[in-house]
């Protein structure tokens, strides 16, 4: 087998989890500690750091068996909502961070929280914010609801997903074009 060709798969890091990540997790109900963070770098690479300990911090001395254990709390959870608990509530996960696995564990169910997003929307921008479990998960659910109504009828849950972060991302670099890129 030729090694290189094997790390091609990671380029396209989001077709790496969306192609095989996704499904294996729908086989097995776990996640390897590599894979995990590939989820966490594709969302924020910035935060992998962080994400590992928060996950170490609550007693575990490898990564590998926070992820585990995590996975199973996860996975053990009857309906979105509590598996959205598991990571805001029981795992103190951020929201956008939450939506981003989740999605990529179940991406019928979830769409990931971002901003850009939200700034398509005109709305949603604080949910985040917001003190109760409670509060963020109807706001979530209104969130979802509007990311399904917007875009493209034909399109699935994730490719919504994927054409509102694209709308942003081009309406963004217009006007960072317009404003040869000087701060307003």
């Amino acid at each position: 087998m030729n090694s290189a060709h094997d790390y091609c798969k990671y380029y396209h890091l989001e077709s790496y989890l969306f192609d095989e990540v996704s499904p294996k997790f729908q086989q097995t109900n776990t996640l390897s500690a590599f894979d995990f963070f590939c989820i966490v770098i594709w969302k924020a690479n910035r935060s992998k750091s962080k994400i590992a300990r928060r996950l170490l911090d609550r007693g575990y001395s490898e990564l590998q068996g926070a992820v585990t254990a995590l996975m199973q709390q996860v996975a053990a959870a009857h309906s979105p909502k509590e598996k959205l608990r598991v990571f805001l509530e029981d795992w103190s996960f951020r929201l956008p961070m939450a939506s981003a696995i989740l999605t990529v564990l179940y991406p019928e169910d979830f769409t990931i929280y971002d901003v850009r997003v939200c700034d398509v929307l005109g709305d949603f921008h604080n949910i985040n914010n917001k003190a109760s479990f409670e509060s963020q998960w109807l706001d979530y659910t209104q969130f979802l609801a509007a990311v399904k109504n917007l875009g493209p009828e034909n399109l699935s849950l994730r490719d919504k997903d994927r054409w509102l972060w694209g709308k942003s991302f081009v309406e963004q670099l217009h006007e960072d074009i317009k404003n040869t890129f000087s701060r307003s």
